[in-house]
């Protein structure tokens, strides 16, 4: 599938980084390094506009070595990207450790994935089907 972009950002356009990944990694593009105390947001601005087709949504998602070492995450994560949107792509970063963290030009901040979506139509009813499971939720099927 080919999506328009441009790229406004002094970066390389994102691009799958093995054969087998599911996500782009998208870069911080900035004039000058942003630090985040802890419990701090901000909105990282990437440089990047597309055109998605119908029916398909860019989803914005963590990078896992970045959460894992440092405690930055995707605040609203996963981010979405939707088709008719053609503002530039900016990130919500959180800093959820105890530590400050400098954001700097170019840094791999979080990763776009490129998800297929459904329209539906909702069908009113008075009952719904039953399950095994039914009403259970938030744990009832075990940890």
């Amino acid at each position: 599938m080919k999506v328009n972009i441009i790229n406004k950002s002094r970066h390389q356009t994102p691009a799958y980084e093995t054969s087998a990944s599911a996500g782009m990694d998208l870069r911080a593009n900035i004039d000058q390094p942003i630090s985040l105390k802890p419990l701090e947001r901000t909105i990282v601005k990437t440089g990047l506009f597309i055109s998605l087709p119908v029916g398909f949504e860019a989803q914005v998602r963590p990078r896992s070595g970045m959460a894992a070492k440092f405690g930055i995450t995707v605040l609203n994560t996963p981010g979405t990207i939707d088709a008719d949107y053609r503002g530039e792509i900016g990130v919500i970063l959180v800093n959820l450790s105890n530590d400050e963290y400098t954001i700097n030009d170019g840094d791999r901040i979080a990763q776009m994935i490129i998800s297929k979506h459904e329209h539906i139509q909702w069908n009113e009813v008075d009952v719904l089907d039953e399950t095994g499971r039914g009403a259970g939720g938030f744990g009832s099927t075990g940890f």
